[in-house]
């Protein structure tokens, strides 16, 4: 799904997936994050989970899941589509209903947030 460029400080939600099943087997963190990693801005060869942009991950014990996450820059190209990328990768994962990824810009991302081995593979010391 295209969604425009957000203006800056332009907060922007994404949905997808929906409720599960009573009884169903609720995926764990671990699950999801590496869900997270399969997530890539094309011009950062990094996915978004090291790059430091997901903030907060919460998931329900109805299997729902909220997302908050920021971009590196609002500038960036493919700014309006990621949050939907995010949540149809979370949603993908079992044991995991409706996902909220919520695009926010406070506080500002900073490449102090980036994983060890993301700063590796970009060459930041």
């Amino acid at each position: 799904m295209f969604a425009p460029m957000p203006e800056e400080g332009e907060e922007i939600t994404a949905r997808a997936g929906e409720p599960l099943p009573d009884g169903t087997v609720i995926a764990n963190q671990d699950a999801v994050i590496a869900a997270l990693r399969t997530v890539h801005d094309p011009e950062i060869p990094v996915n978004i989970y090291d790059l430091g942009l997901i903030y907060d991950l919460g998931i329900h014990t109805d299997g729902s899941a909220r997302v908050d996450m920021s971009l590196t820059a609002p500038a960036c190209p493919v700014a309006g589509e990621i949050p939907y990328w995010v949540a149809n990768a979370v949603a993908e994962v079992e044991g995991i209903g409706e996902v909220v990824v919520n695009l926010i810009w406070d506080p500002p991302w900073t490449m102090d947030r980036m994983s060890e081995d993301a700063k590796l593979a970009l060459g930041i010391d």
